[in-house]
């Protein structure tokens, strides 16, 4: 991670603020310009500044409004503070999309960095967005006027509880304990160390249970309080734990109630958590509580329920409108409206935007090479790509791939000539295809044989003339089109289109087919956003290695992969089901009704967590370092883990806890701790987990609190949640 002072990356279309610097360090024409003072003293000033309408203004992202106050976001030209907007960020700072967008360094889809199961090459990679966003926003080329783009909405902490969701590529998997420790990564990674100053504010997305698409404007994701305690609000709670302080609110109901207009965004995120800054809502949000739940009569009476609760941002234009009816029938009131605006005011002062320039050491980063052009920034998305891949087959050894025994490769499939832009992706610096890759890494003396399809037979022709064969197929993240909407295949998904199947296209299962008949040494390279159910390819196909879509080094690192000048260590982030049947209906939130690995009783065609290596690991010397714990006490749990083969590689080793007398029900196993551990040949490492008791709780519905049991607690740890290697039961409480 670099450094200014600090160094870290984000990116941004948000809401935040700048003013004019006063000509002294001690005279300010208001006491808000004033560095010294609290932030409260300050945010409190500006309000008692502000008209009526300006402070009904505030309440609006100019992102979606297309300005109208001299400027973005709460921009108050009279008092010198100028606005700013919001940005997406997912895997790479976004400034519009390809050929025309501004190129930013792009790593790959959310669903891939959640494989990599490190959550220290993900800050790098927030770090490295963050800075971007500084960079982009302070080089006056790029500045955009002068509007800052320093609030980025990202990671998204939602949980992909069912693997037919069409934005299940923006999250980190299924597992709310894997998803919390990432998100508190990407966190702190967008904003930074300095104690005084972010580099960039990270805005989660999409609180809460947002994991369906169609019907999303007006559904309701309908579960116990246990749930949302213990599972949905997790990784939200964990990047709040870790600095953040904004989040924008789900398109649809909990329980019947819009999230825009959710009681628990007062009653937990603010009262418990201490979320404080902005609460926005989505595009549509507002008018979907009265069109689509039905749920106010109209406008104003929304607009009036969602400030009640906290939301302090409108993404819709027609809020003004709305605020201002709602304040002339008094079912909102001009009070409540100055506690919520409060929140926009305090990001501005977290960000510096509000000091003068020399006070803030991120202002520092501009000009110079730009960031996507240097070395390191290739370099790092290279490594992020490679931690990514995901070995899921290789029979025979057939792979890695040596080089210099080949003298011909068939690259055929549908995926094997691009680099897939998502919806929510940047414009990239370059893109290496699978194919550029496998090329620049065989060089000129072996020939690549390339089809993109079978059709005239080119692909089996490929295949047959070639000594190994590398299919490269899978989904499109915006179903071949860059618009919004439209159609796409069953198999396929995107924002606002569920997928209806699991299963691969039919004409790239045939593919597959054709081209292992023509040639058995076939390697199937999966390139998706989802799991996909490739029972035929597991059964008959020798080697096969998924990926997620998006990175700018994609290319490079498949091809490191292949040729073994990269050991995989990527891990699954959901359980990858056989068949469709296996999945629950859509609607179910209620995932203990057989839904994630901690509650399916079948048995899955890949399991969360599992992922294979080119070499072999031994684990020994499981032991907790108490045979009991108290139930406000904490423990260390030590492994030993030895690479027992001849190549150097990483092991993810997990840490599953099961209870064993709880009075309530429980996951069969649920996940408590990971490390991506790196093991030369031969050597062997001592793995720590820290646990606390706090870690095993229940939330208790009637007494509202969280309860530790008197229990037994087996304690498992492995290479996947079904490869247990050792386990050994401690106390609790007892």
């Amino acid at each position: 991670m670099r450094k200014v002072t600090v160094w870290l990356s984000a990116l941004g279309f948000g809401i935040i603020a700048v003013v004019a610097q006063t000509p002294t360090q001690t005279q300010y024409q208001y006491p808000f310009q004033n560095p010294s003072l609290p932030m409260e003293e300050r945010v409190t000033n500006i309000i008692s500044l502000l008209t009526p309408a300006e402070k009904v203004d505030v309440l609006g992202a100019n992102y979606y409004l297309g300005g109208g106050r001299g400027g973005p976001g709460p921009t108050l030209t009279r008092l010198g503070i100028k606005g700013y907007n919001q940005g997406e960020g997912l895997h790479g700072l976004s400034r519009g999309k390809p050929p025309n967008g501004t190129a930013t360094t792009t790593f790959p889809q959310s669903i891939g960095l959640g494989e990599t199961w490190d959550p220290e090459i993900l800050l790098k990679a927030a770090a490295e967005e963050g800075y971007e966003a500084r960079w982009f926003n302070q080089t006056a080329k790029y500045s955009r006027g002068g509007s800052q783009s320093l609030i980025v909405r990202a990671p998204n902490s939602d949980l992909g509880r069912d693997i037919r969701w069409g934005r299940n590529e923006e999250c980190y998997g299924e597992d709310a304990y894997l998803n919390g420790t990432l998100t508190a990564a990407f966190v702190r990674g967008l904003q930074g160390d300095d104690r005084k100053y972010w580099q960039t504010a990270a805005l989660l997305k999409h609180f809460l249970a947002n994991s369906n698409e169609k019907g999303r404007m007006g559904s309701s994701s309908n579960f116990d309080e246990r749930l949302l305690r213990e599972y949905y609000s997790v990784p939200f709670r964990m990047g709040v734990e870790a600095g953040a302080r904004s989040y924008m609110a789900a398109y649809n109901g909990m329980n019947g109630i819009p999230m825009t207009a959710q009681p628990i965004l007062k009653d937990i995120t603010i009262k418990e958590w201490g979320v404080n800054q902005i609460i926005t809502t989505d595009a549509g949000s507002l008018d979907a509580m009265v069109r689509a739940h039905k749920y106010f009569p109209d406008l104003p009476t929304a607009a009036a329920g969602a400030i009640k609760v906290g939301i302090n941002q409108f993404l819709d234009g027609i809020f003004k409108d709305a605020v201002n009816q709602a304040l002339q029938k008094n079912i909102i009131t001009m009070p409540e409206i100055d506690e919520v605006i409060r929140g926009s005011f305090r990001v501005m002062i977290q960000l510096g935007m509000l000091d003068p320039p020399e006070m803030v050491p991120y202002t520092k980063i501009k000009d110079g090479v730009e960031p996507p052009a240097r070395e390191e920034n290739k370099l790092l998305a290279r490594q992020v790509t490679q931690e990514a891949i995901v070995l899921l087959k290789n029979q025979g050894n057939l792979l890695p791939l040596d080089k210099s025994k080949l003298k011909s490769i068939a690259v055929v499939g549908q995926r094997s000539g691009d680099v897939a832009w998502d919806w929510y992706s940047g414009a990239y610096p370059y893109a290496i295809t699978p194919l550029d890759g496998i090329k620049s890494k065989v060089g000129a003396g072996v020939k690549v044989n390339f089809a993109l399809n079978n059709d005239n037979n080119a692909a089996v022709d490929a295949a047959k003339a070639s000594d190994v064969a590398i299919v490269v197929v899978g989904n499109h993240p915006t179903c071949e089109t860059m618009s919004y909407g439209g159609k796409c295949d069953p198999s396929e998904g995107k924002e606002s289109i569920d997928r209806v199947t699991i299963d691969l296209q039919p004409a790239q299962e045939q593919l597959i087919k054709d081209v292992f008949k023509a040639n058995p040494r076939t390697i199937v390279v999966l390139k998706a956003s989802f799991p996909f159910a490739i029972n035929w390819a597991q059964e008959n196909v020798p080697a096969i290695v998924h990926m997620a879509h998006n990175s700018q080094e994609e290319g490079n690192a498949l091809a490191d992969v292949l040729f073994g000048d990269y050991n995989p260590a990527g891990r699954l982030v959901q359980t990858w089901v056989k068949s469709v049947d296996d999945l629950p209906p859509m609607m179910d939130y209620n995932i203990r009704n057989g839904r994630t690995y901690m509650y399916f009783k079948g048995q899955p065609l890949y399991p969360f967590g599992f992922g294979l290596s080119y070499t072999t690991f031994a684990y020994s010397n499981l032991r907790p370092s108490s045979s009991r714990m108290a139930k406000d006490g904490q423990m260390n749990v030590t492994v030993s883990v030895r690479n027992t083969g001849k190549r150097d590689g990483q092991e993810v080793v997990q840490l599953y806890v099961t209870h064993m007398g709880s009075k309530v029900e429980r996951p069969i196993k649920e996940l408590r701790g990971f490390q991506r551990v790196s093991l030369k040949a031969g050597e062997t490492k001592i793995v720590l987990f820290p646990l606390k008791a706090k870690d095993l709780a229940y939330w208790d519905e009637q007494k509202k609190q969280w309860v530790v049991e008197d229990e037994k607690v087996n304690l498992m740890v492995g290479g996947s949640s079904a490869d247990i290697k050792l386990q050994q039961a401690i106390g609790v409480g007892l």
